[in-house]
């Protein structure tokens, strides 16, 4: 599915009609260069999800921890992880895999830490369309588990 949004508050309210999609155990890849809107897409998410506190990149922590909506959400930014076994210590594999919705942002750097089946949304900035537009690119990522499955 491919969308477009013209302002800050379209590209945050998609985030909002995304999340009533979202069921537990969810992951989604989130791509796009910096400054292309992805805190806004998660915190629309986030509110979709019902979370009320702040919601900002995790870029220093790894993973940002909300609750207290319809479920948790796990919102990882990995472009500043140097080795997979980092994302091992953190226990990544209880977020993937847990009760609630992750987002991993510069999901490409762990693709082999990736579920066999995940969303992967892609935002793109068209500057010829204007300073806020985004093209934003949804889709479901199905890959070899790796095991044999």
């Amino acid at each position: 599915m491919i969308y477009e949004t013209y302002s800050a508050e379209e590209t945050a309210e998609l985030g909002r009609v995304t999340a009533r999609k979202l069921k537990p155990g969810d992951v989604c890849a989130l791509n796009g260069e910096l400054g292309a809107g992805k805190t806004v897409f998660a915190q629309g998410i986030a509110d979709g999800l019902g979370i009320s506190e702040p919601v900002c990149s995790p870029t220093f922590t790894i993973v940002q921890v909300y609750e207290g909506g319809r479920m948790p959400f796990y919102h990882f930014d990995v472009c500043r992880i140097s080795d997979i076994e980092e994302m091992e210590e953190i226990g990544y594999e209880d977020y993937f895999y847990g009760n609630g919705f992750t987002m991993v942002e510069w999901a490409e750097l762990i693709t082999e830490l990736m579920p066999p089946e995940y969303i992967k949304i892609t935002i793109e900035k068209d500057l010829e369309k204007g300073f806020d537009y985004r093209r934003i690119t949804a889709e479901t990522v199905k890959r070899e588990s790796g095991n044999g499955e």
